[in-house]
């Protein structure tokens, strides 16, 4: 039967990178590398890669499909899951054992439930083999640098910090990880498209002109926070719903949109020095979580070029999912719907499709695809790959350009890289026990962002 555990220059500031991790506080878990050697590949009598799956949602199994669907990758096998959740657990399961057979090599014993059932599934793996981290966002990076000190190389699905100081960690893991060549994914797949990778190559060597303007926009409805399931408690109701809470998740705006901000970052080749925006909630919204309906966010460059942001998720409105880039000579379009690889140069700055100068051949793969064969690929030729410090300073990126919309204040680089705000401070000894660090008010809504009053930096 299944096995319950125990409840158990940066961005152009002028502060320099060192000086950027010397000030951050919180410990990283990850020094047991040092003892730790990585094969390139496992013995030639077993050449099989074993995942360890913890986070059975549909993100996580997703990425188990992508794993085990790579061309002429060697034989890969999911070889144990973990989740807080045995009702997913099962469902992942069962759905892919009905895909993939015998790949799916995840026997009861090696099925495990519970906050520290991440730990169990690991230590089924051997070093070499393959942690895919997709649980809930705030226990990701300590689930992350588990798997590192074992050895494990690490699949993880962003974002991976919910505030400043787990960023930190992130840079701090990564760097300790690339000593022991261990490779490392950070779920950004739009930075393994072909296509945008293509139309880099055109800004950068000027066809565009000057870039003076980054226009992004994510809009579309999203649901509404729904309500508890019978005898379900306030911590696991909070985090099943860690995208509609600011500790597990970090919020919608944060867990989704960084894609999109990651985006603006490596078009610009830049990271923003400021941010400030504007946002808030319909009249009378009935969705009861801490979320924002609207963000509106202006990122400042160290060139003084800048970045928008426009997020909405109210029914009924305008929808918009694409980053558009204009330079002094002409626009392009970087990305389309729900990510698409839409890369398009225009004539001039008309966005149509009639006035189109250049535009991307599709891509072979899915992105999602496409970033587990360059991992698995990465594995098997013992190339570098290793995306923890993109990843962490994207999501500072994200975190800065939220927290100013939530506070009503302009938030510089240096403010949020120095930061010492935390929404849980001990997420990573978190058990059943555990009171979430927010509750309903009497009117059954949680306490959402309040401008000129709130922090979050």
């Amino acid at each position: 039967m299944r096995q319950q555990t125990e409840p158990s220059r940066v961005g152009g500031s002028g502060v320099s990178r060192r000086e950027f991790l010397r000030k951050g506080t919180g410990t990283v878990a990850v020094s047991a590398l040092a003892g730790v050697a990585i094969p390139r590949v496992h013995a030639a009598e077993d050449s099989t890669i074993r995942l360890a799956l913890v986070g059975a949602g549909n993100r996580g199994s997703g990425a188990v499909r992508d794993a085990l669907s790579v061309p002429d990758s060697g034989p890969v096998k999911l070889y144990a899951m973990a989740d807080l959740f045995e009702h997913r657990l099962s469902a992942s399961h069962k759905k892919l054992t009905d895909i993939f057979g015998d790949r799916v090599d995840v026997p009861p014993e090696r099925q495990f439930i519970g906050f520290d059932a991440y730990k169990h599934a690991m230590e089924c793996l051997r070093p070499g083999d393959i942690a895919m981290i997709t649980g809930y966002a705030a226990c990701r990076l300590g689930h992350g640098e588990y798997a590192m000190g074992r050895g494990l190389h690490v699949f993880m699905g962003k974002p991976w910090a919910c505030e400043p100081p787990g960023v930190r960690r992130i840079i701090r893991a990564g760097e300790e990880a690339k000593m022991k060549n261990l490779k490392i994914a950070a779920g950004l797949m739009c930075r393994h498209s072909v296509a945008r990778d293509a139309l880099v190559g055109k800004i950068r060597a000027g066809e565009l002109g000057e870039i003076q303007l980054i226009r992004v926009y994510r809009m579309g409805p999203v649901g509404l926070l729904g309500d508890k399931q019978p005898g379900e408690s306030e911590l696991r109701y909070q985090i099943r719903n860690y995208f509609r809470f600011f500790w597990p998740g970090g919020g919608l705006f944060h867990g989704m949109t960084i894609h999109q901000i990651d985006e603006l970052c490596w078009i610009k080749g830049q990271l923003p020095v400021m941010a400030h925006g504007i946002g808030g909630r319909a009249p009378k919204s009935p969705d009861r979580s801490q979320n924002f309906d609207s963000y509106s966010i202006e990122y400042t460059f160290g060139d003084g070029t800048k970045g928008t942001v426009g997020v909405r998720y109210v029914l009924g409105t305008h929808g918009e999912f694409a980053t558009y880039v204009h330079g002094t000579r002409r626009a392009a379009q970087f990305s389309g719907n729900v990510h698409a690889s839409t890369a398009r140069v225009f004539k001039d700055h008309r966005i149509s499709k009639e006035n189109v100068l250049w535009e991307a051949e599709p891509e072979k793969f899915s992105l999602y695809q496409t970033q587990w064969n360059d991992l698995i690929a990465a594995i098997r030729d013992d190339k570098p790959f290793n995306q923890a410090e993109n990843a962490a300073l994207s999501n500072l990126a994200t975190i800065m350009g939220r927290a100013a919309v939530h506070s009503g204040q302009v938030i510089t680089w240096d403010q949020a890289m120095t930061s010492s705000f935390q929404w849980c401070p001990g997420v990573d000894m978190m058990t059943d026990e555990t009171q979430p660090p927010v509750l309903p008010e009497e009117d059954g809504y949680y306490p959402s962002p309040f401008p000129g009053r709130w922090t979050e930096i």
